[in-house]
């Protein structure tokens, strides 16, 4: 299945996190995100825990529609607010990758932050990075309740932990990804550190935005409907 979308938007879908995290979805809005998915090739496609199995099942029967393009299936624990005990966020992360996630976006406990707690901050992360038992794990640090300061502090932290990536935001919380908070974890990530950017990205220029600004993965539920609508659909 070939597509003809200009360059750059082909690059802007294989970053991209195709999301459905609404608390109300049903089947129906994760199987056209599982058929987007493999359709236009994103990265991977971001859902409920609860649907993880289900998706892992129906991408191994229709992938060949695709191209055999199976995409990866991303999943969250702690989510969206990160306050669960560790010992549940390692539970919920060894059921993901029990049930065929590949990737896991979890939610730091931000209380921990607040209270400059950031040795067991490193902990909960490397407890989590271990159960994910090799899937790429991404922290999500809710960019929009935290100072400057602390988002630094953090980068410095998770380039040290079993974590790959560093992700903005819930986008169920203040504030989303913005250019500036991709621009000052960039200048302070290290050891093959990645960053997500997620949360409030609507469209191909503030894709384009953010990835000029450093983000190597986007989040977003509504990118593919602005690129279909403004191109098509290519297939």
């Amino acid at each position: 299945m070939s597509h003809a979308f200009p360059s750059e938007i082909e690059d802007i879908l294989s970053r991209l996190d195709h999301t459905c995290l609404r608390q109300d979805c049903v089947w129906n809005d994760i199987e056209k995100l599982l058929d987007e998915g493999m359709k236009y090739r994103t990265a991977s496609v971001c859902i409920p825990p609860s649907f993880v199995r289900q998706a892992s099942d129906y991408i191994q029967k229709n992938n060949e529609k695709y191209e055999g393009y199976k995409v990866r299936i991303c999943t969250v624990i702690g989510f969206p607010n990160g306050y669960s005990t560790i010992e549940t966020k390692v539970f919920e992360a060894n059921d993901a990758v029990k049930n065929g996630a590949g990737e896991i976006d979890m939610v730091l406990n931000l209380g921990l932050v607040k209270a400059g707690r950031f040795g067991e901050i490193l902990h909960e992360i490397n407890l989590i990075g271990t159960a994910c038992d090799g899937r790429r794990l991404k922290v999500i640090i809710e960019t929009g309740l935290l100072t400057d300061e602390e988002k630094i502090r953090l980068v410095e932290v998770i380039c040290t932990s079993y974590a790959e990536f560093i992700k903005t935001s819930t986008g169920f919380s203040k504030g989303g990804a913005t250019v500036s908070d991709v621009e000052l974890i960039k200048s302070h990530i290290k050891n093959g550190r990645l960053i997500k950017a997620s949360g409030g990205i609507h469209t191909i220029e503030e894709a384009k935005a953010l990835i000029a600004a450093g983000a190597d993965r986007l989040g977003a539920s509504s990118l593919v409907s602005d690129i279909v609508k403004r191109y098509g659909d290519t297939s």
